[in-house]
């Protein structure tokens, strides 16, 4: 089996990601490292994700060495019953490494999506009155059924209910676990459902929706300032009213963030590296605010472009409670209610997640 059986870029990529994998696994011995609770779970997610697909990239280099060492040996013709052997193992060398060649690069292509252990969900009544409301309960539960069966934490932050019926407004769920957003990242639209509201006298299927968001959870901003390069500073004499000297010596520290623009100054005490400590520690905070505020814009422009103005026409799911299926736009075929509402999402996730593999693949 050649080399060139993956572009050299891939080969580049899967390098780096080897080498990745080792650094984690040291950081997940590390005795001081693993008092932090947070860090270790994180980090044990982003392992995970790619433990399988380094695995399978160290066989496969391992087939293409045996490879290579079975075609010199043929080459040289040196020991004719050696030669027969290596002719008859070759053949099941090549066709173990093509088929670690297709698992490699579904799994390369899905890598950064597993990765993402920690995902936002929203929800929200569209149109349908009333029973647009009760639409978005029950597809809060259906994504609470599907986290208890996949083992994911489910954490309800916020929640605005439509006491009259009984339904939801509103809510905002944090979805914990692996594989979170490789998942659940395909909810994000219009889902749309065809029923017999329960406040309908007439027994008429009305049309309702409800608008579903899925955003990846970025870590807990880290601010990192290269206060060589990227920090100017100016030390002067503290100025009082009226701009008089405080001071004869030089106490008052300003500091300018080359990357934002933000300035700070300090000047309270007396001491020229209280003044640089109080200054810096400022200067962080206000960093750090501006790069969370950037984070939740992302954030919400990327709502928006997600659910759009939650229309019937912007659906890319249909229930039918009447003939008892569930139509995705993205998907042939049709998948049974029953299972779906009651959290049994596996097969239609599986297809998706199939379909999108299939489509990054062709792209490479």
């Amino acid at each position: 089996m050649p080399a060139t059986a993956l572009p050299q870029a891939l080969f580049a990529r899967l390098d780096e990601l080897s080498k990745q994998f080792d650094e984690m696994e040291a950081r997940l011995g590390d005795a001081e490292f693993v008092t932090d609770h947070k860090a270790v779970r994180e980090l044990s997610i982003r392992k995970a994700a790619i433990e399988q697909m380094v695995a399978d990239y160290r066989a496969y280099r391992a087939l293409l060495s045996e490879a290579a060492g079975l075609r010199a040996a043929i080459e040289a013709a040196t020991d004719r019953e050696f030669v027969e052997l290596a002719r008859a193992e070759l053949p099941d060398i090549e066709a173990r490494a093509d088929a670690l060649i297709d698992r490699i690069k579904s799994a390369l292509v899905n890598a950064e999506d597993r990765a993402i252990g920690s995902v936002m969900l929203e929800i929200r009544a569209g149109t349908g009155g009333d029973e647009a409301c009760l639409w978005a309960r029950d597809l809060l539960e259906m994504y609470q059924k599907y986290a208890a069966r996949k083992g994911w934490s489910f954490e309800v932050l916020e929640l605005t209910p439509e006491p009259g019926v009984g339904g939801v407004r509103s809510a905002v769920v944090n979805v914990r676990g692996e594989g979170v957003w490789s998942e659940l990242a395909f909810e994000a639209g219009v889902h749309s459902v065809k029923r017999v509201p329960a406040t309908e006298a007439q027994g008429r299927i009305h049309t309702s929706t409800a608008t579903v968001a899925t955003l990846p959870e970025p870590e807990e901003v880290q601010v990192k300032i290269d206060w060589a390069s990227d920090v100017f500073e100016d030390v002067t004499t503290s100025q009082g009213p009226g701009g008089q000297n405080v001071n004869k010596v030089a106490t008052a520290v300003k500091l300018v963030h080359k990357p934002t623009g933000i300035e700070v100054k300090m000047q309270e005490s007396k001491s020229q590296q209280q003044n640089r400590a109080a200054a810096r520690r400022l200067l962080m905070a206000r960093v750090y605010e501006l790069e969370r505020r950037k984070a939740h814009e992302a954030r919400a422009s990327a709502r928006r472009e997600q659910i759009g103005g939650g229309e019937r026409s912007e659906k890319i799911r249909t229930y039918r409670y009447k003939d008892g299926i569930v139509a995705d736009e993205r998907l042939p075929g049709e998948y049974p209610l029953r299972e779906i509402i009651g959290g049994d999402m596996d097969r239609l996730m599986r297809d998706l997640v199939e379909q999108e593999t299939t489509r990054r693949l062709g792209e490479l």
